[in-house]
């Protein structure tokens, strides 16, 4: 008889993303053959993760403190906010050498199929930022998808409907977009980081 701890772990693992039941059932078993010490660090490790981690309070990545280490540190240029979906794409983006601004985090891009709306991504933080006049570009680094464009467009119009409501110039603020160099439809975590550093560094105004 099929062991009932074995089939609870292998479901656990096989609820993880992109894992079969397969796949799962190779890692339960991997850890049934090592070191309990070895085991009880990994499990630890999750349960810190869950407990500790913390979201950046200005830009919305992970961080280990209030604020990331992005965002405290002085050397980079926060007059520059790059837009990008996830964390996932920080990292790619941080990969490639090329981007020395910092970033705000939306947490999903508007897909109304998967319903999702404006509401539930991060946006009034980021016209937060904006209105404090020390932010002079916003790039718009989202998937080159329908529901990445439909985001450009509408994160455009509240940025720029915000400046105006707030007696500021629209002009005072540059909005562009990442080079097309990386195909249409497209994540910006699957894409070669000399591709997505040329995107960044070949980035072209975004007009709405």
């Amino acid at each position: 008889m099929e062991s009932q701890l074995l089939d609870s772990a292998v479901n656990s693992f096989a609820s993880l993303p992109g894992v079969g039941r397969k796949t799962a059932l190779r890692l339960v078993l991997h850890l049934l053959r090592q070191p309990e010490t070895d085991v009880q660090g990994f499990a630890d490790s999750l349960t810190r993760l869950k407990r500790e981690v913390h979201y950046c309070s200005e830009c919305r990545n992970i961080s280990d403190t209030e604020l990331c280490p992005i965002c405290s540190n002085a050397r980079r240029d926060h007059s520059t906010i790059c837009v990008v979906e996830n964390i996932q794409d920080v990292m790619s983006i941080e990969n490639t050498g090329q981007y020395h601004g910092v970033y705000h985090v939306l947490g999903g891009v508007i897909s109304p199929i998967d319903g999702i709306g404006p509401k539930d991504i991060e946006v009034d933080k980021l016209v937060e930022r904006v209105l404090t006049g020390e932010v002079k570009e916003i790039i718009l680094a989202l998937p080159t998808t329908m529901e990445g464009d439909t985001t450009n467009f509408y994160l455009y119009r509240r940025i720029m409907n915000s400046l105006e409501q707030a007696g500021r110039s629209t002009e005072e603020l540059t909005v562009s977009l990442i080079a097309r160099g990386i195909a249409i439809g497209n994540e910006l975590e699957y894409t070669d980081e000399i591709t997505l550093g040329r995107s960044i560094l070949n980035r072209t105004i975004f007009n709405g």
